[in-house]
């Protein structure tokens, strides 16, 4: 069973969320500021942080900030009034992993927080299932039937980018700078090559396939 931290400073807000998430199945512990919530990471195992901003004490940047020293792979959720996009993008270069608007769809809270955790799973395990085929991150190969390939470098951290958020779709330059750095001076165009060749090697495998989304980039669609 997951272990879901909530930390608001509104005790309605933290009954309401802890509500909706042990509904779902979830061991739920709440903080109403960032210390307490600092404190109770020291005594417990979670797997995931529903964190708000406005909090006495100890703010959700403060209390990132101070996570992301100690502890860089907890999924943080940052869940808040704020709207502004300098709010969110204060949240995200500190650390968190998604951000939420109040007051927020149930549904897609809920759809949010399993694609964290799973995205957190595919993390620490380094591995990615599809039906028969499995991603091994530590030996940069592609296995399915018995049968295993190893993929050149850049090859295979595009396919396991894609293949981490199935249905995000990713455009040529953000690819470009997570599998080929900022400073390189490659040309986008090498990703579209890349993906070609990722195209035919896997052409005919009923498992993913990769589309081209016209004036976008590229997404990875699962199809068992």
């Amino acid at each position: 069973m997951f272990r879901i931290l909530v930390v608001d400073d509104d005790k309605n807000t933290r009954w309401l969320t802890q509500t909706i998430l042990e509904t779902e199945g979830y061991q739920v512990l709440c903080a109403k500021d960032g210390e307490e919530a600092l404190a109770l990471l020291d005594r417990e195992y979670i797997d995931l942080v529903v964190l708000d901003i406005m909090m006495p004490r100890m703010d959700g940047y403060a209390f990132t900030e101070a996570l992301r020293a100690v502890n860089t792979n907890l999924p943080i959720l940052m869940v808040s009034a704020k709207q502004f996009p300098a709010d969110r993008n204060r949240g995200f270069r500190l650390g968190i992993d998604d951000y939420m608007v109040k007051p927020v769809d149930e549904e897609e809270l809920l759809l949010r927080i399993k694609a964290l955790l799973r995205r957190a799973r595919i993390a620490s395990e380094r591995k990615i299932q599809i039906g028969d085929v499995t991603l091994d991150y530590d030996s940069m190969t592609v296995s399915r039937a018995g049968q295993s390939q190893t993929l050149p470098q850049k090859e295979f951290l595009l396919l396991y980018k894609l293949l981490s958020y199935p249905g995000k779709i990713f455009t040529r330059i953000e690819l470009m700078d997570e599998i080929w750095g900022q400073e390189s001076n490659t040309g986008w165009e090498t990703v579209t090559v890349h993906i070609g060749r990722l195209r035919k090697r896997f052409e005919g495998w009923p498992e993913f396939e990769i589309v081209s989304v016209r004036g976008l980039g590229y997404k990875a669609v699962k199809k068992v």
